[in-house]
């Protein structure tokens, strides 16, 4: 399987985490973006918040309503991808150009998710 396969597939099985009326964190990165792609084809009643303007701009492309951060309730899921995991799956996020806003999104969250392919293992 291709890595974009792995990615494809990983961001498929997190979307089928999604329920309706759900408020759901979208990460940022190309696995989190597979995520978006299959959440949006389900075309759920939910709302988005973006960790990044990249994935607000792609997901209100694709259909899927965005709130700012502090606008909702909770959020009941986020789904987000990493640059590495390591043995005891500890994780090194992005570099900086929306860790903040991944880490606030983050803290604002009932539950997360992780999604990577096989090559971010070290």
């Amino acid at each position: 399987m291709s890595v974009e396969d792995q990615k494809r597939a990983a961001g498929e099985a997190a979307a089928a985490l999604v329920q309706p009326g759900m408020v759901v964190g979208l990460g940022t990165g190309s696995t989190a973006a597979w995520f978006v792609r299959a959440l949006a084809a389900r075309k759920l009643d939910i709302v988005g918040v973006a960790t990044s303007r990249s994935t607000a701009a792609l997901a209100q492309e694709l259909g899927i309503r965005i709130a700012e951060l502090g606008e909702t309730g909770p959020i009941d899921l986020t789904v987000d991808g990493a640059d590495e995991i390591g043995p005891a799956l500890s994780l090194i996020k992005g570099g900086g150009a929306a860790l903040l806003r991944e880490k606030l999104v983050w803290e604002a969250s009932r539950r997360c998710v992780v999604i990577a392919d096989a090559g971010k293992r070290v």
